[in-house]
C-alpha cells in the first residue's frame, strides 16, 4: 500500500539509450593529441590514439550509461563517394603511418572487448551515425552520437543528441539537441544538411553554392523554411516571394537587403545543381543493418560485457587506470537495466 500523499501511478520508464561512436574522427584526434606520449601496447606497437579513443569512450559511458554501444569504422578499401566524386576529399595529407596502424586495429580491439562494430562496404562511420539514429528512432530507443565531426549535427533530432568532441574534453565538450543547434548555427535541426550543402565542406574538398555561406544560409533557410520551397518559388514567381520575405527580415533587423543579390546568386548557372550535388554526397546512408538485436543476450554492443574479456583486451593496452575504469562502466548493467 503507497503511503499518504503518494502517487499510486507508474512512471513511464525512461527509453534505452543507444550510443554511437564516429570512430575514425575520435582516432584522427587522439592521435594528434596524444602521439607526444609515445603510448605502446603490451606488444610493442603504437597505442595512444587507441587508448585515447577508448578512454573517452569509457567516459561518456559512465556519464550516459546507454544500454548498446555501436561503433562506426570507415571503409578504407572503396569508396563510394570517391566514385562519384574523385576530389572527394582530396588535399588532405598522408596519414601517419603509425596512425594508419591504429585505424586498422580498431575493429580488433573493440570486437574483442564485445562491442558492436559496423564497417560498410564503400561508406564511411557518418552512415552509420545516420542508421543508428534511424533505428533509435525507429525502435523507441534515444541516441547519443559521438564524434569530434560536424556532419553528425544533421541527423538531430527529439530523439537524438551529438556530444562533439572538441578541447576541454568529455565535460569541456558541447551536447547538442534541436533547441541548442539553433541557438549555435540559426537552423532548425531538420534543415542543417541543407545549411551544409548551401555552405560547403571545405574539409570534404566540397565547394559551396558561390556567395552563400554561414551567414546567409541561415537565414535564407528561416524565411522560407526549406531549400524546396526557395526552388519552387524561383521556378513558379522568379523568386518573388524570396525576395520579399528576405528583404522584410532586414528592413525588420535594420539591415541592408539581401532579397535581390540571394536571388543572382541562387539562379546563377550551376548554383542549383551544385546544392543538389552537394546534397547527395553529404546525405548519409539510413538503411544500414547495425546487427544489433537487443532481445538476445550477449549480442554484439549491448551491455554490460564480460569482465574477463574487458580486463584481458584493455590490459594489452598497459594503462591499469583505463582497466580498472573499463571493468567499472563495462561490466556493471546500466542505469535502465540496474534500476
Amino acid at each position: 500500500m503507497s503511503s499518504p500523499g503518494t502517487s499510486t501511478e507508474t512512471l513511464s520508464p525512461e527509453p534505452r539509450l543507444l550510443l554511437t561512436v564516429d570512430a575514425p574522427s575520435l582516432l584522427h584526434r587522439n592521435h594528434h593529441a596524444r602521439v607526444d606520449s609515445g603510448l605502446r601496447d603490451q606488444g610493442g606497437r603504437p597505442a595512444w590514439a587507441l587508448h585515447g579513443m577508448l578512454r573517452q569512450i569509457l567516459e561518456v559511458i559512465d556519464q550516459f550509461a546507454p544500454d548498446a554501444v555501436v561503433f562506426g569504422l570507415d571503409d578504407r578499401t572503396a569508396s563510394v563517394r570517391t566514385e562519384t566524386y574523385p576530389a572527394y576529399k582530396a588535399g588532405r595529407r598522408p596519414k601517419d603511418p603509425t596512425l594508419v596502424d591504429q585505424l586498422e586495429r580498431a575493429s580488433a580491439l573493440l570486437d574483442a572487448l564485445g562491442l558492436l562494430t559496423v564497417t560498410p562496404a564503400g561508406l564511411e562511420a557518418d552512415d552509420v551515425s545516420a542508421s543508428a539514429a534511424t533505428w533509435a528512432e525507429a525502435s523507441g530507443w534515444s541516441c547519443v552520437i559521438v564524434t569530434s565531426d560536424r556532419d553528425s549535427f544533421a541527423h538531430i533530432s527529439e530523439r537524438t543528441r551529438v556530444l562533439r568532441l572538441i578541447n576541454g574534453g568529455i565535460n569541456g565538450s558541447p551536447l547538442l539537441n534541436p533547441a541548442r543547434l539553433r541557438t549555435l548555427y540559426g537552423i532548425a535541426a531538420e534543415h542543417y544538411l541543407e545549411y551544409a550543402a548551401l555552405r560547403g565542406d571545405t574539409s570534404d574538398n566540397l565547394p559551396g553554392v558561390p556567395g552563400i555561406g554561414e551567414k546567409s544560409a541561415p537565414v535564407l533557410l528561416s524565411q522560407m523554411g526549406s531549400m524546396q520551397s526557395v526552388w519552387a518559388d524561383i521556378d513558379h514567381c522568379e523568386g518573388a516571394n524570396l525576395v520579399a520575405a528576405l528583404d522584410s527580415y532586414c528592413e525588420e533587423e535594420g539591415l541592408r537587403r539581401l532579397g535581390p543579390g540571394l536571388l543572382k546568386r541562387l539562379t546563377a548557372p550551376g548554383a542549383r545543381e551544385r546544392f543538389e550535388f552537394n546534397l547527395s554526397l553529404m546525405s548519409g546512408r539510413t538503411d544500414l543493418d547495425l546487427g544489433l538485436t537487443p532481445d538476445v543476450p550477449g549480442t554484439p554492443g549491448l551491455l554490460p560485457l564480460d569482465a574477463d574479456r574487458v580486463a584481458r583486451v584493455v590490459g594489452h593496452l598497459g594503462v591499469p587506470s583505463t582497466t580498472d575504469l573499463a571493468l567499472r562502466v563495462l561490466t556493471e548493467p546500466p542505469a535502465s537495466v540496474g534500476g
